[in-house]
């Protein structure tokens, strides 16, 4: 499949696939739409405490970047898992201009360690960050009860239904610990029903420019 490096409206990068005519991030601004689900609306909520997160699609990297530069911020631990089925070439990365658009150049030797670090082992990326890159597809994940907090940043529903099924969820749903959290930003109806069919507590939130809205699910333990 064709895959092409196009400028979000925040001027910074994303991979457009035009055969699917969909983008790893939003085109209203991948800096933007990253910090405004992921960090905003999940970080951010855990008061900086020590945290393990799951993320849903590690394409790029920009959401583990981000991560990382929020956690030298505040001094929180933070254990990131990040699953990707097609890892994104090296090519395609060096072409990314996340760390010059968040005014990071003293990290751009973690941005490209993030990259060229192994797979399926632990990466010391800081003393408070550590990366663990697994390639397998969304199905074959079964961790039960191992997250505090889900990134689920899959390609969307119009193009891949079957990443937004009631069994991905109900994998989502047992790898989080109690209270545990999924952000994403999808907000279709047939989302919410499965993620509440599972055992979500759903919110409907704000979204990040570009989408009017966006949801963060939770698990809450019978």
């Amino acid at each position: 499949m064709k895959r092409e490096i196009l400028q979000t409206l925040d001027g910074s990068t994303t991979i457009h696939l035009p055969e699917w005519n969909e983008c790893y991030h939003s085109k209203h601004g991948a800096i933007q739409e990253a910090y405004h689900v992921f960090v905003q609306n999940g970080l951010l909520t855990f008061n900086n405490q020590p945290i393990s997160i799951l993320e849903i699609g590690f394409g790029t990297g920009l959401n583990a970047f981000i991560t990382y530069l929020e956690s030298k911020k505040s001094n929180q631990k933070i254990d990131y898992y990040g699953v990707e089925a097609y890892p994104v070439s090296t090519t395609e990365i060096s072409q990314m201009n996340f760390v010059s658009e968040l005014n990071a150049d003293s990290e751009s030797e973690v941005f490209k360690l993030m990259h060229e670090g192994e797979w399926e082992t632990t990466n010391e990326i800081s003393t408070l960050f550590t990366l663990i890159k697994r390639q397998q597809f969304f199905d074959q994940i079964n961790d039960e009860n191992k997250f505090d907090l889900i990134y689920f940043d899959a390609f969307g529903y119009r193009v891949q239904p079957e990443l937004w099924s009631t069994e991905i969820f109900r994998k989502m749903y047992k790898s989080l610990k109690s209270k545990g959290t999924l952000v994403t930003y999808a907000a279709r109806g047939v989302v919410k029903r499965s993620l509440i069919e599972v055992g979500f507590k759903v919110e409907k939130l704000p979204g990040p420019p570009g989408k009017r809205e966006m949801f963060r699910a939770t698990k809450f333990d019978l």
